[in-house]
């Protein structure tokens, strides 16, 4: 049964691209999503050792400033070749100025100096946490992937973050050459997403709302 608290959710990053992401999917549930960066929040410190454990405080962090349900996610890009790097540290690969450009030509470096030149030395997946948290406590977290491998140079100037060099399993085209729907749109017939944020929603919409 649907929780009638979960009409609005504090989406706990200043993140726009994840924003805009988060109010997509959860706008067929009658949910309006408030922007942690909007409401003043600041940035919790992410000391967390796993991705779960990122989510959860965050989402903790934005409970505690608006009195309000959150949902905060922690994603990041895992190079099989480099012992599942950048992981949980992949936004601070790309540093304060959130330079994604660098870090995507940072792991092209590393892969090469490793030998990693051809698709199947250079296997990645995409994880993603979600954690709703509520006011007394309460938390409902889960978890999904999507597994690819790393292209380079990047394609694309859609999606965010490693986007444009990160090429799905099965398909021709970096998340960065897909459009907002293509990447994050929830299938009609109930099929599964496409991306690793799109997935772990579809699992905790289920959860969440009854969803099918």
């Amino acid at each position: 049964m649907r929780d009638p608290t979960l009409t609005r959710l504090v989406i706990a990053t200043h993140n726009a691209g994840k924003i805009a992401e988060f109010r997509d999917l959860l706008a067929p549930y009658g949910v309006t999503a408030l922007s942690a960066g909007d409401l003043g929040l600041p940035e919790p410190d992410e000391t967390g050792t796993s991705f779960a454990a990122n989510a959860r405080l965050k989402a903790e962090a934005a409970v505690r400033g608006t009195g309000l349900p959150a949902l905060a996610d922690d994603s990041g890009l895992c190079v099989e070749a480099l012992d599942g790097a950048p992981g949980i540290y992949s936004a601070r690969w790309a540093g304060p100025d959130k330079d994604f450009s660098g870090a995507m030509a940072r792991i092209d470096a590393m892969l090469t100096e490793r030998g990693a030149t051809d698709a199947a030395a250079r296997r990645a997946h995409f994880t993603a946490a979600l954690a709703v948290v509520w006011p007394d406590g309460r938390c409902e977290a889960v978890e999904s992937h999507v597994h690819g491998v790393i292209v380079h140079p990047p394609r694309g100037d859609r999606g965010f973050g490693y986007d444009p060099s990160f090429l799905p399993d099965g398909h021709g085209r970096t998340f960065g050459e897909m459009s907002a729907e293509e990447k994050h749109g929830l299938p009609a017939d109930g099929g599964e997403a496409l991306s690793h944020r799109a997935r772990a929603f579809q699992i905790l919409a289920a959860r969440l709302f009854g969803a099918p």
